[in-house]
C-alpha cells in the first residue's frame, strides 16, 4: 500500500440537492462517511485540495487517514466519487470506514503493458475490454492497479480474468469468463470496383428525342380523331 493520505473533513449541516448545491459554490465538497457499525456522518471538506490529490494516483479506490472536525484519525476506503458529467470536477465522494485486520471488496483498475506481437508483426489492434476488477483484500494489501502484460497476444488471442496470476492474498470476485483484452484483425475496407478505361456510362433517354430508324412514333389520340373525321367526310362527298 502507497504512504498514507491524510484527508480532513469537517461535520455539515447542509442536506438536500438546494442546499449541496448551495455549498458547492462555496468551493466545498459534500461527502458522506459510513461507520463499520453503520452509522453516517454528512461532510464537507475543500474541493480543489481533493481533486489536487486524486491527480496523484491513477485509482480512486485508496485508504485515507480521515480526520473529521479535528479528532482521531479514522481509516477509510474511498468508496465511491461523483462526477460531474460535463466538467468532469468531483461533486460527492462516499468514504467507508474499515478495519485494517477485516478483509474488504474493492474494485482495482488493470494497468495493461508490452506490445502485442498480433500488433507489431500482425497488424492487429489491441482492444481493452475490462478497465478493472474486483477483489477482496486487507486494506494493507490495496494497490492502485494490477499490471497485466500483453506482449504474448497474437492476432485472435485474447486474456480473461482467468489468465490473471495474482497474489495469494488477493481473492478475485469478478467472473473468470469475462474478457480483459483482445487483438483483432483490422477491418478491411470495402474495396470499389475501377472503372475499365473507355467505359462510358450509359446516357439517360430524352424524352421526345427522335426515334432510330425502324422505329416508328407514337401518335397522338386527337391526332387520328382528327383523320378519322376527314376520311369520312370525303367519303361522303364522293357519294
Amino acid at each position: 500500500m502507497a504512504g498514507t493520505i491524510r484527508l480532513e473533513a469537517k461535520t455539515r449541516e447542509a442536506a438536500g440537492t438546494t442546499a449541496v448545491r448551495r455549498l458547492r459554490r462555496t468551493g466545498a465538497l459534500p461527502g458522506v462517511v459510513y461507520s463499520d457499525k453503520g452509522a453516517t456522518v454528512n461532510v464537507q471538506m475543500d474541493r480543489h485540495g481533493f481533486q489536487q490529490m486524486l491527480r496523484h494516483h491513477r485509482s480512486e479506490s485508496l485508504i485515507l487517514d480521515l480526520v473529521v472536525d479535528g479528532g482521531e484519525v479514522r481509516k477509510v476506503l474511498l468508496k465511491e466519487v461523483q462526477h460531474d458529467p460535463i466538467t468532469n470536477s468531483v461533486v460527492h465522494v462516499d468514504l467507508w470506514e474499515v478495519s485494517m485486520t477485516k478483509k474488504m471488496r474493492v474494485s482495482i483498475a488493470i494497468d495493461l503493458f508490452g506490445d502485442p506481437v498480433g500488433v507489431t508483426q500482425g497488424g492487429g489492434i489491441l482492444e481493452t475490454l475490462s478497465r478493472s476488477i474486483e477483489v477482496e483484500c486487507l486494506p494493507t494489501d490495496l494497490v492502485e492497479s494490477f499490471r497485466i502484460d500483453v506482449s504474448a497476444l497474437n492476432v485472435g488471442d485474447s486474456l480473461h480474468v482467468s489468465d490473471m496470476k495474482l497474489d495469494a492474498k488477493f481473492h478475485i470476485i469478478t467472473d473468470p469468463s469475462i474478457a480483459i483484452a483482445g487483438v483483432v484483425a483490422p477491418k478491411m475496407e470495402e474495396e470499389v470496383a475501377p472503372v475499365e478505361p473507355g467505359a462510358e456510362a450509359a446516357e439517360p433517354e430524352v424524352i421526345g428525342a427522335k426515334k432510330e430508324e425502324g422505329e416508328e412514333a407514337a401518335e397522338p389520340e386527337e391526332g387520328k380523331k382528327e383523320k378519322k373525321e376527314k376520311k369520312e367526310e370525303k367519303s361522303s362527298k364522293e357519294k
